[in-house]
C-alpha cells in the first residue's frame, strides 16, 4: 500500500512539473510574439476604448479633436484630415499656416464618417468624451485610438498621441521644452509667483469663472501662480453666473476671454459685464490689470501650441517681456 501511495506521489509531481514547463513555454512564446510584432513594425496602444494594433508608422492620420491637431503638428506630423476648429475658417489663426491642404472632416461633436473614409487613413485618433458612440464605425475604417477626456491635464492626451503615431521620443522633447519654459517663467516671477490670477469667460448666454481643472487653470498651477480662494478648486468652473457674482471675479490680475462665433453675442455679453459698476470696482480693474486675451489660446484650442502661446501672454503681462 505504501509503495502504491509513493508511486502516485511521483506521478503528481511529474504532472506538476510538466505544467510549470508549459507555463514557461507560453510566457516565452508571448515574448517572442511581441518581439516579432516589434520587428515587423507593428505595435499595440492601450487607450480609452481598449487596445489597438497599429501596423507600421502611421503617415495618413485623421485627428478628431482640436488639441489633438496641435499635438500632431508639434511632433512634425500634418494630418490628412482634421475636425474644424471651434472658431476660425476653418482653422484657428495660430495654426492655419500649418494646416494648408488638410481636409475638414466635420466638427468634434459631428464627425463626417464619409469624409474620413475617403481619405483612406492608416490611423484615426479621437476622444471618448466626444465620439464614443461612433467608435466602432471609425475602427471599421482604420485602427482607431481614443483619449478619455478633454478636460484637465492636456499632457496626458499628448503622451497617448505620441505613442499612437510612434513618435514618443519627439513627444518627450516637445513636453520637455514646454516644462523648461514653465520653470523659467516660475524662476523669473520671483515674489510675483504669489500673484492671484482670476480667469473669466464670456459666452452667449453663459458667463463663467474658471477653476483649476481647465486648460488655463492647469498651466497656471504648473507655473505655481496662485488663484483667488473662490477659484482655487479642483473642478471645472462656476457657470451661468449673474452680475451679482462679479465680485468673485476679482484677483491681483484678471485674464478674460470671450467665445465669439461670429454672431456678436459673446462680444455683447463681455461689453455689458465689463461696463457694469461692479466690474469697474474690482481691484484688478482699477489697477489696470484686467487683460483681455484670446479665447482660442487660453481655452478652446487646448493643445500644446496654444499652451506655449499662453506662456507668451503670461510673460508679456506679468514680466513685461
Amino acid at each position: 500500500m505504501t509503495h502504491i501511495v509513493g508511486k502516485w506521489k511521483y506521478i503528481f509531481l511529474f504532472a506538476a512539473l510538466l505544467l510549470v514547463i508549459a507555463g514557461c513555454g507560453g510566457s516565452g512564446t508571448s515574448k517572442n510574439e511581441a518581439k516579432k510584432e516589434e520587428s515587423a513594425g507593428s505595435y499595440t496602444v492601450k487607450h480609452a476604448m481598449g487596445t489597438t494594433k497599429i501596423k507600421g508608422t502611421p503617415k495618413r492620420v485623421v485627428i478628431l479633436t482640436n488639441e489633438g491637431t496641435e499635438a500632431l503638428l508639434a511632433m512634425g506630423l500634418k494630418p490628412v484630415g482634421a475636425v474644424k476648429s471651434w472658431t476660425g475658417n476653418p482653422w484657428y489663426d495660430h495654426i492655419k499656416d500649418k494646416m494648408k491642404g488638410v481636409k475638414v472632416v466635420g466638427t468634434e461633436d459631428q464627425v463626417n464618417l464619409e469624409a474620413i473614409a475617403a481619405l483612406h487613413p492608416d490611423l484615426i485618433i479621437g476622444n471618448k468624451m466626444r465620439q464614443e458612440k461612433i467608435y466602432d464605425k471609425l475602427n471599421a475604417i482604420a485602427p482607431t485610438v481614443f483619449a478619455e477626456t478633454l478636460r484637465g491635464d492636456w499632457k496626458e492626451n499628448f503622451k497617448l498621441y505620441a505613442k499612437a503615431i510612434h513618435r514618443e521620443k519627439k513627444g518627450e522633447e516637445v513636453l520637455k521644452a514646454f516644462d523648461e519654459r514653465v520653470q523659467q517663467i516660475h524662476d523669473k516671477l520671483g515674489d510675483q509667483i504669489n500673484t492671484k490670477v482670476s480667469l473669466v469667460r464670456f459666452m452667449p448666454g453663459d458667463v463663467r469663472i474658471y477653476h483649476n481643472d481647465t486648460f488655463a487653470g492647469v498651466i497656471l498651477k504648473q507655473i505655481g501662480l496662485k488663484r483667488p480662494a473662490s477659484q482655487d478648486k479642483d473642478d471645472f468652473a462656476a457657470q451661468h453666473l449673474t452680475k451679482e457674482s462679479i465680485p468673485q471675479m476679482d484677483g491681483d490680475v484678471i485674464f478674460y476671454f470671450d467665445y465669439e462665433t461670429g454672431d456678436g453675442k459673446a462680444t455683447q455679453a463681455e461689453k455689458e459685464w465689463t461696463n457694469d459698476p461692479l466690474w469697474k470696482n474690482l481691484k484688478a480693474v482699477k489697477a489696470g490689470k484686467a487683460y483681455k486675451v484670446d479665447d482660442a489660446i487660453w481655452n478652446t484650442a487646448g493643445g500644446v501650441l496654444a499652451a506655449n502661446q499662453m506662456l507668451d501672454d503670461l510673460q508679456h503681462y506679468l514680466l513685461n517681456e
